[in-house]
């Protein structure tokens, strides 16, 4: 919820030929402000399609401003040449569970703004299929550990509001999940005690003392133990168990709690010999140390391998839209839980005609 990321990506969909420019448009605080109301507002809904009065605003926040980081970025670059744009939107509500996963963004408005194909809705088939709905990213990121040449057992792990992880087997093969809360919680905690929109740096973790009785019992909750693959919605666990704590501390116990679910979720994919780290979770150095200083392998932020720490998720979008228009998987069974491997994405042309997609709500 911090802003929308573009970047151009060079692809097949199966293999990636090259990377061009990227570019970040970060929310206002006022339309950061008017998401979370929306998010508030989502976790009643029963029908996806429903754009109640804070869900209608938040969707031409949601559209206008990629929109414009789309525009800036071929302001940057004219000689482009853009085939599709591949549009997440922005999750208000996940409840697989329920059979209902919600992404705001109007898809023919960006097409129609943007005179492009816009591949949009990504997750719904898979959540109707019975799937979770998510980790989307594994596709992506199986590409991104062959074009580096990765062997054995590798865990990539996207540490964003949620933190979920990819398990490469050293045959290629795939386990994927969320493990966890990733930024969200100390996000919030930050937040609600300073008024700033995140600990940049982990400058006040720093400071902080891990309350280690407190973490034993936040990493005992039994979801974490779930087998993979499995889903979160970012409103699944609370701060309110550091509530007490000053902070400082506070923001150490969650950055420990952050990592130590991570580190169980890598266990419980069937383990690994390294570990990658992207998002934003990667810029926080104690997150980062905490992570090595709990897992018993090497980790390494994903820059070290010539990768985009912060658009690896856009890049990822991108990807999948390419393996949306030729009809490949974008979820499997051991990624999403979805019953065969599955395709996703509706894709909308200028003039809002609708090309491809049979997603129940549609």
């Amino acid at each position: 919820m911090d802003g929308v990321d573009a970047a151009v990506l060079v692809t097949d969909g199966e293999t990636i030929a090259g990377h061009g420019p990227r570019r970040g448009r970060p929310y206002t605080e006022t339309e950061r402000a008017a998401l979370e109301t929306a998010v508030a507002e989502a976790r009643s809904l029963t029908d996806r399609t429903r754009r109640p009065r804070a869900l209608a605003a938040a969707e031409r926040i949601v559209t206008d401003a990629h929109a414009e980081a789309v525009e800036a970025l071929r302001a940057d670059r004219p000689d482009l040449a853009i085939d599709a744009v591949g549009f997440h939107g922005q999750t208000v509500f996940h409840a697989p569970d329920r059979g209902i996963t919600v992404q705001i963004g109007d898809a023919a408005g960006l097409a129609e703004r943007l005179g492009l194909p816009v591949v949009f809705d990504f997750r719904a088939a898979d959540v109707a299929a019975g799937g979770e709905g998510a980790p989307l990213a594994p596709a992506y990121h199986r590409a991104l550990a062959a074009h580096s040449r990765l062997d054995g057992d590798v865990a990539i792990v996207n540490i964003g509001g949620i933190a979920n992880l990819t398990r490469i087997g050293a045959d290629g093969s795939l386990v994927a999940g969320d493990t966890g809360p990733g930024n969200a919680l100390m996000d919030t905690f930050v937040r609600a005690r300073t008024g700033a929109a995140m600990d940049r740096d982990g400058a006040l973790a720093a400071r902080g003392t891990v309350d280690a009785a407190l973490l034993a019992r936040m990493l005992a909750d039994p979801w974490l133990a779930r087998p993979m693959p499995k889903s979160l919605d970012r409103g699944a666990f609370s701060a309110d168990a550091v509530a007490h704590l000053t902070t400082e501390d506070g923001l150490a116990t969650l950055a420990a709690f952050t990592s130590g679910t991570i580190v169980k979720g890598i266990v419980t994919a069937g383990g690994a010999g390294r570990m990658v780290i992207c998002g934003g979770g990667a810029s926080n150095p104690v997150l980062m140390r905490t992570i090595a200083d709990m897992a018993a392998m090497p980790v390494t932020g994903a820059q070290s391998l010539g990768w985009s720490q912060d658009f690896l998720e856009a890049e990822a979008f991108a990807y999948l839209a390419a393996r949306s228009l030729r009809g490949l998987p974008i979820s499997w069974p051991g990624t999403t839980g979805a019953p065969r491997p599955l395709t996703g994405g509706v894709l909308v042309r200028p003039r809002g005609r609708v090309e491809a997609g049979n997603v129940p709500g549609y």
